[in-house]
């Protein structure tokens, strides 16, 4: 069930705001990880059945695949930081949606004129409360807007 601010249980009101907190922790851990270009933490954050649904791309499967797409298409820019905005989790037992905003800004060249490249548009998010605690286990994210040129052309 739904938290709802009239919930006169607090021991349950306790433990959804202990929850959506861990969600949140979650979700910034890894992204923080993308930017170090830390795989392996990412992935960790990631349910051994994970979806990823990524506008241009097809739909991967499963965390390892998950992985090497991401690693394959992010690994060669110089720098790069994931933003997520907006967020916004809702807790039911051992499961959670989730929404947000990306805001992905990235650089080839490091020093180059011109400005970088940077993409956004709406995250949707499901997750699993399990024995590691919770997993993500599907990401979509849809691409809206785009600025600048990906020298890369890795999100195509």
């Amino acid at each position: 069930m739904p938290y709802r601010a009239t919930d006169d249980d607090p021991a349950r009101r306790l433990r959804i705001l202990e929850d959506k907190e861990a969600l949140r922790t979650l979700l910034m851990r890894g992204w923080r990880a993308l930017d170090r270009k830390d795989w392996q933490t990412w992935i960790e954050c990631w349910a051994e059945d994970a979806v990823l649904e990524f506008g241009p791309w097809e739909t991967i499967r499963g965390r390892e695949a998950i992985r090497a797409k991401v690693e394959e298409a992010e690994a060669p820019y110089a720098a790069m930081q994931h933003h997520i905005l907006n967020l916004h989790v809702d807790v039911d037992g051992d499961r959670a949606t989730g929404i947000g905003y990306m805001w992905f800004t990235a650089v080839a060249t490091p020093g180059r004129a011109g400005a970088p490249y940077s993409m956004g548009g709406p995250y949707d998010w499901e997750f699993r409360r399990g024995p590691e605690g919770w997993l993500l286990v599907r990401q979509r994210l849809d691409v809206r807007w785009t600025d600048g040129e990906d020298p890369l052309r890795a999100f195509e």
